[in-house]
């Protein structure tokens, strides 16, 4: 029996309010997924993706929450799966450009997942110059978080010239109230069992959450900026991209992480931000959610569901110098990497406690978050089309609306900035920092827009 855990319950938490859903915006070489009209093979593509579902269980999966007194939320076979409900086709308009792509992504975005199918869908996108097609593909955040994200999307996607066939699946009968009871009450044993059998583990997870509550509440100098808004429904997206040779040299050079290079990039979009705001000071301090994965290296690759900590960091926004801030931002995130965390459930844990935490972590608010997540090094291919350009999508909570997230795939960083339509209506202005600092750390053909290369002839697989 197949039951959410804490983790997985706690990102079910605020879904009422603010859908919690991730994804990834990809761009593929369309010449294999279209026909001589341009039109979609989307049989074809439905084919490849239904006969590699086996690999992806959780796919062909409904959230069940029991009646009172059965136990916690479980997975079950969906026995009306339908693939043609997920993978679907909504053509953009004629001769877009990189803001019309975004904006139909985050419009289909705004569409909530439906609770009676399988929590995932792929939108295919074409128009895009030069026979490319976009790929919108997006999943509840309860079926993986990042890490499980990219190892999921990894499974649908193959060598060239693979052909699919489709395994048969027979869904497994839902359980009865009688089992659900039976494993609920099991449960319970075990779970009281455990912390019985082992008080100096739970005197350490103590401790643990200690520290991690100390770093939520501390007094680091940040102040409470016009981003401290709750976030709405309506998204808005940003692309920034960089080479990956050149960001990991970067990195190495001046005793970096590639996440570091990141929150440096996004310290100078919210200095440009902040500046257009009037709000900018030499000592401005903005605070930042930073996941971290509490997962063995060795077991990523088959990672499912969630299983992550929280590092919030003090980002030197004031510094005016990108190389300046990296170097004290690689410095902060190493003192405070060498601390062990908690999974977010064991910090969250009961609602009371909760809402009390959130209460005192209102005192000092963070109101933007990051994730640098590592992907494939090596080109992949979906339904034969090769994989040119990737970008993962956030999910926003609270009062957070800004999100920057990045996937390294073969040679290349794709950046994405999701933030909240309102809070960030100058998206325009974080973006264009931002993209000033990867410029200003890489050299200026570090994240060109792939219109300029159309433009100038100069869209070579290299840059793809």
């Amino acid at each position: 029996m197949q039951r959410l855990t804490a983790e997985d319950r706690l990102v079910l938490w605020p879904d009422r309010v603010w859908p919690q859903d991730i994804g990834a915006l990809l761009v593929l070489d369309g010449a294999d997924l279209l026909d001589g009209s341009g039109a979609v093979r989307i049989d074809d593509l439905r084919r490849v993706i239904a006969g590699r579902l086996h690999l992806v269980p959780r796919f062909r999966q409904l959230l069940v929450t029991p009646r009172r007194g059965l136990g916690r939320p479980l997975w079950v076979d969906d026995p009306r799966f339908d693939i043609d409900a997920h993978v679907r086709v909504a053509p953009l308009p004629a001769h877009p450009d990189e803001s019309e792509l975004l904006e139909c992504v985050a419009a289909l975005r705004r569409r909530r997942l439906d609770r009676a199918r399988p929590l995932w869908e792929m939108w295919v996108l074409p128009g895009l110059p030069d026979r490319r097609v976009g790929l919108f593909v997006r999943l509840h955040h309860v079926v993986a978080d990042g890490i499980a994200g990219v190892a999921t999307m990894g499974a649908l996607l193959d060598a060239p010239g693979a052909r699919e066939t489709i395994p048969p699946w027979t869904p497994a009968p839902a359980p009865s109230a009688r089992e659900l009871l039976i494993d609920d009450l099991r449960s319970r044993i075990r779970r009281a069992g455990s912390a019985l059998g082992h008080p100096r583990a739970a005197l350490g997870t103590l401790g643990t959450v200690r520290g991690e509550l100390q770093e939520l509440l501390a007094d680091d100098g940040a102040r409470t900026t016009t981003l401290n808004r709750v976030v709405g429904a309506e998204r808005r997206l940003a692309l920034a991209r960089a080479d990956m040779p050149e960001v990991t040299a970067l990195a190495a050079a001046h005793g970096a992480t590639v996440d570091d290079v990141l929150l440096t990039v996004t310290a100078g979009g919210l200095r440009a931000l902040l500046a257009a705001r009037g709000e900018l000071s030499d000592d401005l301090v903005v605070r930042v959610f930073v996941p971290v994965t509490l997962r063995p290296r060795g077991s990523r690759a088959r990672a499912r569901g969630n299983l992550i900590g929280q590092m919030v960091v003090p980002l030197p926004v004031g510094t005016a110098d990108p190389v300046a801030r990296l170097e004290a931002i690689a410095a902060e995130t190493t003192r405070r990497k060498a601390r062990r965390r908690p999974s977010l459930a064991t910090l969250f844990h009961g609602r009371l406690v909760s809402l009390v935490l959130l209460k005192l972590m209102a005192r000092r608010p963070v109101n933007v978050e990051t994730a640098d997540v590592p992907g494939p090094t090596e080109p992949v291919f979906l339904a034969g089309a090769r994989v040119l350009e990737v970008f993962p999508l956030l999910n926003l909570v609270g009062t957070v609306p800004v999100g920057i997230g990045a996937l390294s795939y073969a040679g290349r960083l794709g950046i994405m900035l999701t933030v909240d339509r309102e809070a960030v209506a100058d998206l325009d202005v974080l973006a264009g920092g931002l993209r000033r600092d990867l410029a200003a750390l890489l050299g200026p053909a570090a994240q060109t827009p792939w219109e300029a290369h159309r433009e100038s002839g100069r869209i070579a697989e290299s840059h793809l």
